[in-house]
């Protein structure tokens, strides 16, 4: 099924505000979501401006990386998420990858269930979890997300590697912290 954040995608509908999320069963899917407090005016910006998808995703992350809005994903908050993502794996999802920046998460995650629900129940329990840590109310996601269908084992293996290695690469000191993988 295809749907969007505002329901069901027509095939006759020639505009909508929200992407259509691929939502199919045993599919695997690359997902990003994002702290509220992220999502300033330029990455409205490169959201609403840039046409291709990927490239627009891509300028995000980018931004995203080097940004320090949002940014309180640290220490005890990244292991408590992890420990809450890994508590979900083989029953909602199989969890093949996860990659804990500052302001921002990517998974990589075989469906068990429908995205919908996968990303309310870990966007809603890891908020809780940074709340209660950091001693804050309200608030810790962005309402959207970002979610790519795994095309092929090409696709598969640079998304995998992409997760794995965005900690090292924009040179975090406790990137092998915030990474958790399947594979080697």
């Amino acid at each position: 099924m295809i749907t969007t954040g505002s329901g069901d995608f027509s095939p006759t509908k020639k505009t909508y505000s929200n992407l259509p999320h691929v939502d199919i069963e045993d599919s695997y899917q690359f997902i990003t979501f994002r702290t509220k407090e992220s999502v300033d005016n330029y990455v409205k910006k490169l959201h609403g401006g840039l046409k291709v998808e990927k490239v627009k995703q891509y300028a995000i992350d980018n931004y995203l990386d080097r940004s320090q809005n949002g940014v309180f994903l640290y220490g005890k908050v990244v292991a408590e998420i992890q420990i809450y993502f890994q508590s979900y794996d083989k029953k909602l999802f199989d969890l093949i990858a996860l990659t804990i920046m500052p302001n921002h998460i990517h998974i990589l995650i075989r469906q068990k269930s429908a995205l919908s629900n996968i990303l309310r129940i870990l966007k809603g329990g890891s908020a809780h979890i940074v709340n209660k840590i950091l001693n804050r109310k309200g608030q810790v996601w962005s309402s959207d997300y970002y979610d790519k269908l795994i095309r092929d084992e090409v696709h598969f293996s640079l998304t995998y590697q992409y997760i794995k290695n965005n900690a090292l690469n924009v040179g975090l000191t406790d990137a092998e912290e915030r990474f958790y993988g399947c594979y080697e």
